[in-house]
């Protein structure tokens, strides 16, 4: 009698298909991982935009021209960075708000002078002066 060494087609195929299955529930995986990990950095952007607003206004004692100050904009080019874009309300003497769109779902995430940060459904627009 010979004795056959190795694996026969279809114990072959049987593993790739299995790998093949693995591989792709991994895939979708880190694709939502990667989706809430841009959600959590957009979040930490617009709260270090809140803590920055307070620094501008102590120093100017107005929110003032706040949008185009260079830690506003730092905040905005790392939230789209992260696939999303500020929104930014009113921006007058004593109010401002922004929000943006997070990845993982349809919720946007707001800051205001108020010192709200909160996520929520309803976005800003242009005359919003508070979270929506």
């Amino acid at each position: 009698m010979i004795k056959k060494k190795g694996f026969t087609l279809i114990e072959l195929l049987v593993v790739i298909a299995i790998i093949g299955i693995l591989a792709s529930i991994v895939l979708v995986s880190l694709g939502s991982a990667r989706n809430k990990a841009r959600d959590v950095a957009i979040k930490a952007d617009l709260s270090g935009l809140r803590s920055a607003a307070e620094l501008f206004a102590m120093d100017s004692e107005s929110y003032l021209g706040f949008q185009t100050s260079a830690d506003a904009v730092r905040a905005a080019a790392g939230v789209t960075d992260n696939g999303s874009t500020i929104v930014w309300g009113t921006n007058a003497a004593d109010t401002w708000v922004a929000c943006a769109q997070l990845k993982s779902s349809t919720d946007y995430f707001c800051v205001d002078y108020e010192g709200t940060a909160e996520e929520g459904s309803t976005a800003c627009i242009a005359t919003s002066v508070a979270c929506p």
